[in-house]
């Protein structure tokens, strides 16, 4: 397999829009709190005084203990009791408009061109379905690192080449996003794939 690197010109070529200077940098940084926020379940709990076990009868009488006046065991302050203002099941999700995004995923590519880090090559296949052949591909096209290996698909065994390998991922160009851009070393782009990234950013 032998691989280019993408330049400026090739993305020109490919009708990839990017975007230089400063333009969509907060639109990338949105995007990727976003991309984590929605990964948050939000199901921290705890109970409030109402909701924990125990009796609601009155610990001892109101006057003349010489003690301070309480109510049941459940109140905060004692062992066992509710929680104040404890965490509640919540919902984290942002949402991020359609022109926010591909505006990040322009910005990314456009850096990622810049420094040089997309490749390309016609195909990527591994028939043997081997973690070992699978290594060797990767290293006869680039440096080791976190690789990124985008396509329009992959078959059964170069996916169950890849699946060990921690440090390489494959996704698909309708898929992949900009956090695994940016979290990437390398981006090797297969075959079509560019023609996919190009619709999604026009």
């Amino acid at each position: 397999m032998s691989a280019k690197t993408f330049t400026t010109e090739d993305a020109q070529a490919a009708n990839l829009v990017l975007v230089g200077a400063e333009k969509g940098r907060q639109a990338v940084h949105d995007l990727v709190v976003a991309y984590r926020a929605n990964r948050r379940t939000g199901s921290a709990c705890t109970k409030t005084r109402g909701e924990v076990s125990g009796s609601n009868r009155k610990i001892y009488k109101q006057k003349g203990t010489g003690g301070a006046r309480h109510g049941d065991k459940r109140a905060p302050i004692f062992v066992g009791g509710g929680v104040v203002f404890g965490p509640r099941p919540r919902d984290y999700s942002k949402k991020v408009p359609k022109t926010v995004r591909k505006l990040a995923l322009r910005r990314t590519l456009g850096d990622l061109v810049a420094a040089g880090k997309i490749i390309t090559v016609p195909s990527f296949s591994i028939a043997d379905g081997k973690t070992k052949s699978f290594i060797a591909a990767l290293d006869a096209l680039t440096k080791p690192g976190k690789i990124l290996v985008v396509g329009n698909s992959f078959d059964d065994n170069t996916y169950l080449a890849a699946r060990n390998v921690a440090y390489a991922q494959l996704v698909t160009g309708s898929d992949v996003n900009v956090e695994q851009f940016l979290l990437a070393n390398t981006i090797i782009l297969v075959g079509d794939a560019v023609q996919t990234l190009a619709a999604r950013t026009a």
